[in-house]
Formats: structure tokens, C-alpha cells, sequence
């Protein structure tokens, strides 16, 4: 009896690892808002940290949490470190490329509560007065990430958060654009 309930246990763990390793190995979350304001001023939202406590989602989770800014105030080479309670962790963003109105891409590194690197991503499409900006994060999953993926989504986990935000950018935004005119 005890034979068969080791040989059925062993079993069920062959399975679970088999499951896991032919999970994906990379993740892509995406979200997309069109804002009623040119692709300049959209860009310069992104483009300085400084400006994301404005939109960030993150930064109303915890109010509380340490930033830094070192690098170039802005655009390429910009680098922001944040450590905050556990639901917005500890980690630091660099700035790597900067095209203006165009993309902004940066090098997203977690450190707290699980260590972690990811692209995260802006693009920007113009289209007359109004612009669609995409915010997307993506990464590689190790074993440990694809187990957590099996029961946290990471599209739900992050995808909520960067709709938040982009609502908050546009609102931002379009209030700036009022005030210009």
C-alpha cells in the first residue's frame, strides 16, 4: 500500500514538472489608450521619471516608498530606483533608449520581493491631435516564475495596473493640453 501511494505521489510530480517546464518561457503584457493630445506631449510624460508620479500606479499603491533619480535628468541613460512596502517591492528602471515621440524603452530590474529583469515599453503612434500610446513589459520566465504563473496570470497581475495608469497619463495629459489652449 505504502509502494503504490510513493509510485502515485511520484507520479503527480512528474507531471507538475512536465506541465511547468512546457509552460512559456517569456511574457508580454500589453495595454494600449488613445489620448487627445499630440505625440510630443504624451512622450514627455514617459520620457522623465520625474513626471510619473503623476500616472504611475505603482506610486499610489504606496505613497510612501523611496525614490531615486541619478543618470540624465531625462531620456536615455535617466535611471529611477524605488523601495516600498510588498505590493510595489524594490527595484530600478534605466532608461535605454529614447526616440523622440516615437518609443521609449527601459530596463526594468526587480529586486524585492523576487529578483527579476524585464523591457518595459512605450510606443507612441500619432494620429492628427490624439495619440496611441502602448505600454508593454516583457521578460523571461525561470521555473520558479512558471509555477507562480500557473496560478497568478501575469496579463491580470500586471495588465490592471498599466491600464490605471495609462487612464491616469491621459487624464494628465489632456488636463495639460486644456490648460496650454
Amino acid at each position: 500500500m505504502l509502494m503504490k501511494i510513493l509510485i502515485a505521489l511520484a507520479v503527480i510530480v512528474v507531471v507538475f514538472v512536465v506541465v511547468v517546464a512546457t509552460r512559456p518561457s517569456e511574457y508580454r503584457v500589453a495595454r494600449t489608450v488613445t489620448i487627445s493630445a499630440p505625440a510630443p506631449a504624451v512622450f514627455a510624460q514617459v520620457n522623465d521619471f520625474h513626471k510619473w508620479d503623476a500616472w504611475n500606479p505603482w506610486a499610489k499603491m504606496d505613497p510612501a516608498m523611496k525614490q531615486t533619480y541619478e543618470g540624465a535628468p531625462a531620456g536615455t541613460g535617466a535611471v529611477y530606483a524605488w523601495t516600498g512596502k510588498n505590493e510595489v517591492g524594490e527595484g530600478r528602471m534605466t532608461l535605454m533608449e529614447s526616440r523622440p515621440h516615437e518609443l521609449i524603452r527601459i530596463n526594468l530590474e526587480f529586486l524585492k520581493p523576487f529578483a527579476a529583469t524585464s523591457t518595459a515599453e512605450f510606443t507612441f503612434k500619432p494620429d492628427g491631435d490624439r495619440t496611441a500610446v502602448t505600454w508593454s513589459m516583457a521578460g523571461k520566465v525561470n521555473f520558479v516564475a512558471k509555477v507562480i504563473h500557473l496560478f497568478v496570470d501575469m496579463d491580470t497581475m500586471i495588465g490592471g495596473n498599466f491600464e490605471k495608469g495609462l487612464k491616469e497619463m491621459k487624464s494628465v495629459v489632456e488636463a495639460q493640453r486644456s490648460l496650454s489652449r
